[in-house]
């Protein structure tokens, strides 16, 4: 079901990656190790992919538009599932659980095709514009 198009996933995907950064990093006077570091590591990982997507905000477009949801949808069983699976559960769950529910829930509503129409499909977004061959 596409309710959401890429290009606000995209919109979403660089500001949720940063806030995966950002959050654990302000909070880690409070909280240490796994609880910290896993959002930290998936928000990484999530700008990298966000990076190489093929929607209306990547840069290099290379990565399937599926193939992105698919990976978004495992970092956020792997964030929500988190809080027992590094087990500080007892320190802190609900950030985790949240974040990674709001991100399989976004990747199953979102369009599995961009509209990249009138963009090249390499190189930074919407730099490049196809123009047909005329001679």
């Amino acid at each position: 079901m596409a309710l959401i198009p890429t290009r606000v996933h995209a919109v979403y995907d660089y500001v949720s990656g940063a806030a995966l950064i950002a959050i654990p990093l302000l909070a880690a006077g409070t909280y240490r190790g796994p609880a910290v570091w896993v959002p930290v590591v998936i928000g990484v990982l999530a700008l990298g992919m966000s990076l190489m997507t093929r929607y209306e905000l990547g840069a290099v477009r290379v990565l399937p538009m599926p193939a992105h949801l698919g990976m978004d949808m495992l970092a956020g069983l792997l964030l929500a599932a988190s809080p027992w699976l590094f087990r500080f559960a007892d320190v802190i769950a609900w950030p985790h659980v949240v974040a990674g529910l709001a991100e399989i829930g976004l990747a199953a509503v979102t369009a599995r095709t961009p509209s990249l129409i009138g963009t090249n499909t390499g190189g930074m977004a919407g730099s490049v514009r196809t123009v047909p061959d005329v001679r």
